[in-house]
């Protein structure tokens, strides 16, 4: 079955790679008014464009947004579970205790008024301001602004950590390549089927279809999302380099490699084991490993970033390394990290959202099983050195080394810390007419 691209939004299937992001959080005060306000918003699809635009927008719904859009119960109770609790409902299945509990995230995010998400992405700050003020004067009487926030690119493509970003990310089955744009970065794996972040169409579990709200003009070509806004301590991060550079003996560069699978220059450790090799990787091949050739993590631990988050064709218990794939959005927010000046202050993270077909078999198991536990690689309580909510005491890592067993690293600290979360649901737009229709 084709995909109906002149449907499905554009943010699931399609990189903008356009350089300014803001995310506007609205609560519904008149479910009539922001119903009529729905059929204005000019919405991204996912076709391919003949030139790329000056701004991007989409949309996505809370489970309590749909409730004050006054979605009758029997078709809100279609959504699956997960959605419907939402993210602090659901936030101990992803490890979001301790540090990240939600009783410490920020306003709105702990209570019931996070109701529509409105991403908008932009050539620049100026087209973002203009588009920004019409949404925000069709709003006046419909919806309140509960919350916003801006994120950006940095020239260099580098995140607050000092990693080039954004280089591996799925390629789906039946998604042309966008006109007028740089080319994605190849790899060696199989096209991801459809319905792993588009509904109605048969998911990478061969065969299984996942759950889809009902009437299928609500469903179909719809999507997930968790959204995320996730603090980056590069203080911290930077301070643990050259403490483990003590401990081990080894370079402060190398651990930063180890910890993540690429060297901070993007190249990954697959290809360049050695710092003097990245030179020798083209950019094209960046993506063109497979971690099953390195079954002890020799070369890239089993338990790095890249390794946790995107297995590849490695072995990892239950198998399934390749079947919970999710689609990665979003860019940094706050100033640069400077290290001359490493206590200015600044809040700087990452705005994420993370698209799937389904929140508990991708997002939730992807953040539970593979972030958060050790046990999918055989490496006990150990955690995501990045992105793992580590334990008060530290946290522990093990780098396999050519020569000895492994090299152990302690006192591990959590760098990043869930600042908010929220699940939205993207509808297609079709469903958008849908709810504009729906009686109040």
């Amino acid at each position: 079955m084709p995909l109906d691209l002149a449907d499905i939004q554009g943010i699931v299937l399609r990189s903008y790679k356009m350089p300014v992001l803001r995310n506007l959080i609205l609560r519904v005060d008149d479910a009539a008014r922001v119903k009529a306000l729905l059929s204005t918003l000019p919405i991204q699809t996912a076709e391919c464009w003949e030139s790329k635009p000056e701004y991007c927008l989409n949309i996505g719904f809370s489970a309590d947004g749909l409730r004050a859009l006054r979605i009758p119960d029997d078709t809100l109770n279609s959504f699956p579970p997960e959605f419907l609790l939402g993210a602090v409902g659901r936030a101990a299945a992803v490890g979001d205790t301790g540090v990240n509990d939600p009783a410490n995230w920020i306003e709105p995010f702990r209570s019931t008024e996070v109701h529509i998400l409105l991403s908008l992405t932009g050539q620049s700050h100026e087209v973002v301001e203009s588009v920004t003020a019409r949404i925000r004067g069709g709003c006046q009487g419909a919806a309140t602004e509960v919350f916003c926030r801006d994120g950006y690119m940095p020239s260099d493509h580098r995140a607050h950590f000092g990693y080039v970003d954004g280089i591996s990310q799925p390629r789906v089955a039946g998604v042309p390549a966008q006109k007028q744009d740089t080319p994605e970065f190849t790899d060696p794996l199989e096209l991801v089927a459809p319905g792993a972040f588009v509904l109605g169409y048969e998911s990478s579990h061969p065969g299984h279809f996942y759950a889809m709200p009902s009437p299928d003009a609500l469903g179909k070509n719809g999507s997930f999302a968790a959204f995320r806004i996730l603090q980056q301590d590069c203080y911290a991060f930077e301070n643990f380099l050259d403490d483990a550079a003590r401990q081990t003996g080894l370079d402060r560069e190398l651990i930063a490699a180890k910890l993540v699978g690429r060297w901070r220059s993007g190249v990954p450790l697959s290809l360049a084991p050695e710092a003097a090799q990245q030179a020798s990787v083209p950019l094209d091949q960046w993506n063109q490993f497979d971690h099953a050739d390195d079954p002890a993590g020799r070369k890239c631990p089993l338990g790095s970033h890249i390794r946790r988050t995107n297995p590849r064709r490695a072995l990892v218990a239950g198998s399934g390394g390749e079947t919970h794939r999710i689609m990665r959005r979003g860019l940094p927010y706050g100033s640069p990290y400077d290290p001359k000046n490493p206590n200015d202050g600044v809040e700087r993270g990452l705005l994420g959202l993370f698209i799937c077909g389904d929140l508990r078999d991708q997002f939730e198991f992807l953040m539970k099983d593979w972030v958060n536990d050790g046990d999918f690689a055989g490496l006990g309580t150990d955690k995501d050195p990045i992105l793992g909510n580590q334990p008060p005491a530290g946290g522990r890592y093990r780098i396999p080394g050519p020569t000895k067993p492994q090299t152990v690293v302690r006192g591990m600290s959590t760098f990043i810390t869930t600042k908010a979360g929220a699940y939205f649901f993207l509808p297609s737009i079709t469903a958008l007419r849908y709810v504009s229709a729906l009686p109040v």
